[in-house]
C-alpha cells in the first residue's frame, strides 16, 4: 500500500463508497484488495439509486454482480454460524463452577503472567479481558476494587480515549488505572491486526491465587501426560 497509512486508506475508501463506487473501482484507485474493502465497507452497501446507475455500465455491472456474490456468500456463512452458535449454547451452557474455573485456568495458562505473587492477564481483545475480569471477581472472589489496570499503547494513540474505552467496557473507575506503558512505535500497519485500543492488563497481588492457579495448571498438565519437574516459579 506504499507509504499511505491504512487509516487514511480506509477513510478514502469510505468516501469513495459513499459516492457510489464499487469495490473494483475503489481497488483500482487505492490499490486495496477487495477482501480488505469488503471488511472495511461491510456496513456500507450501495443503495438502490447507486445500483441502478452502475447497472447501465456493463463493466461496472459485473463489479456489482461480484459484490452481490460476496455478500450472499457472507450471509450464508453468517446464517450457518448462527445455527452452530445456537447448538453450542444448548450443549455447553450454563457452565458449572468447576468448568468455569477451568476455563479461566486455561486462559491464564495462555495469557497470564507467570510471576509469583502477581496475578495478571493481558490481551488486546476486550472480550477476553472482560471474561478474565468476570473470572477473577465472580469465580475467584477477588474484590473488584482491588483490580488494577495498565494499558500498553502506541505513541500515536490518544491515551484519554483509550482509557475511556477500557474504563467503560470493564466498568472500572479510572482511579484503578495506573500509568500506561507507551511503545516507541506507531500503529501504522498494525491497527487492523488488533482491536485498536492497545493491550489491556488487569492485575492484582495475590500470592495464594497465583500459586493456586499455577499448581492447577501443573496438576492438569501432569495428569494428561505433560509431566516435568519444573514448578511454575523457579
Amino acid at each position: 500500500m506504499g507509504t499511505m497509512s491504512k487509516i487514511f486508506l480506509r477513510e478514502q475508501a469510505i468516501k469513495l463508497r459513499l459516492r457510489g463506487k464499487t469495490y473494483g473501482q475503489i481497488k483500482k484507485e487505492l490499490g486495496v484488495s477487495k477482501s480488505t474493502l469488503s471488511d472495511w465497507l461491510k456496513r456500507l452497501p450501495l443503495n438502490k439509486t447507486q445500483q441502478v446507475k452502475l447497472l447501465k455500465n456493463k463493466m461496472l455491472s459485473r463489479d456489482l454482480s461480484r459484490e452481490k456474490f460476496i455478500e450472499t456468500f457472507k450471509s450464508k456463512r453468517l446464517f450457518r454460524l448462527k445455527q452452530v452458535f445456537e447448538k453450542q449454547v444448548k450443549e455447553l451452557l450454563p457452565l458449572s463452577k468447576k468448568e468455569l474455573f477451568l476455563a479461566g485456568v486455561f486462559l491464564y495458562w495462555g495469557e497470564g503472567e507467570k510471576k509469583h505473587g502477581r496475578f495478571s492477564i493481558s490481551n488486546t481483545d476486550p472480550r477476553v479481558i472482560k471474561f478474565a475480569l468476570y473470572w477473577m471477581t465472580k469465580v475467584l472472589g477477588v474484590p473488584k476494587n482491588s483490580i488494577k489496570v495498565r494499558l500498553h499503547i502506541y505513541k500515536d494513540m490518544n491515551f484519554e480515549e483509550v482509557t475511556n474505552f477500557w474504563s467503560n467496557h470493564l466498568n472500572l473507575p479510572k482511579n484503578q488505572f495506573g500509568g500506561p506503558y507507551i511503545k516507541d512505535s506507531t500503529r501504522e500497519g498494525l491497527i487492523y491486526k488488533s482491536f485498536g485500543y492497545g493491550t489491556c492488563q488487569i492485575y492484582t497481588h495475590r500470592v495464594n491465587l497465583s500459586e493456586k492457579i499455577a499448581m492447577s495448571i501443573k496438576a492438569v498438565s501432569n495428569y494428561y501426560g505433560v509431566k516435568d519437574e519444573i514448578f511454575w516459579y523457579n
